[in-house]
């Protein structure tokens, strides 16, 4: 019986100073009035008291219960779901290496792996100096520009463990680091306040937001006729009398080899 220790059960949540209180409320009320039904703003809500400290506190769900009328049980339920809501304190910068199945074939795992060595971190865990949480991500909805690598959301494609490795130490020293396509980096608690829906103030950033790349939007153009394309059939399939098989095309033949579709579809 000497290895039970009885633990005092957890006080409730503080609340915030008085002057944060007062500056969180007038933002709240900003967002709550986008919607019709006041819970509806839950989600922006906890990115706004995650932009306040970097992660969603007992005192942030208590801010969020409060202002829109639910339990804590309620907004802890949202907030340990949703996996852009972090539940510890983490780095200025997110940095999150895909390792679902074409980025970790086409060399995710490995610069998932060399990042923990290189950082000295394991899943979720922040450098000393607070600069770098890495984590992996099972999907960045870019498989087109696989591997990818996100830090605070914005993309950086086609990534080698030599890249990824530079990056985080420009990170870490404070030099300068551009993604591959969208707005610039800022730091995670102002990339939380972006994301409750505060406009982005900084100079050119939502000028510079980037979209789909070209290997993204060649389905798109395929399906509206507007590039060639070809009707090829499965490997080692018979192809019926009369239909077009791997040797019959759309279009006419593209000199710059198999694979291709004119100058569009290799992009």
């Amino acid at each position: 019986m000497s290895d039970v220790q009885l633990g005092m059960p957890e006080l409730p949540a503080p609340g915030y100073p008085a002057d944060v209180r007062a500056r969180l409320d007038a933002d709240a009320k900003e967002v709550i009035a986008r919607y019709p039904d006041a819970r509806s703003a839950l989600l922006p809500l906890l990115h706004l008291v995650q932009s306040e400290e970097g992660y969603v506190t007992r005192t942030g769900v208590r801010f969020c219960a409060e202002t829109l009328g639910l339990t804590t049980a309620e907004v802890t339920a949202v907030a340990t779901f949703y996996t852009m809501y972090r539940r510890k304190a983490s780095g200025d910068y997110q940095v999150g290496v895909c390792t679902n199945t074409l980025c970790a074939v086409m060399g995710g795992d490995a610069i998932f792996d060399e990042l923990k060595e290189h950082l000295g971190v394991g899943n979720n865990e922040t450098t000393e100096d607070g600069k770098v949480t890495l984590e992996h991500i099972e999907c960045n909805a870019a498989c087109d520009f696989a591997p990818v690598v996100m830090v605070n959301w914005e993309f950086f494609d086609n990534q080698t463990p030599e890249s990824a490795k530079a990056m985080v130490d420009d990170l870490r020293a404070g030099r300068p680091v551009s993604p591959t396509r969208g707005a610039p980096l800022c730091t995670f608690k102002e990339t939380a306040r972006i994301l409750a829906g505060f406009p982005d103030e900084r100079e050119g950033a939502v000028e510079a937001s980037g979209g789909a790349g070209p290997a993204s939007l060649t389905g798109l153009r395929l399906a509206k006729g507007e590039a060639a394309g070809r009707i090829v059939s499965p490997r080692h399939a018979e192809v019926p009398a009369g239909r077009p098989g791997t040797d019959q095309q759309t279009s006419a033949p593209d000199p710059a080899g198999p694979g291709t579709a004119g100058s569009e579809e290799g992009e």
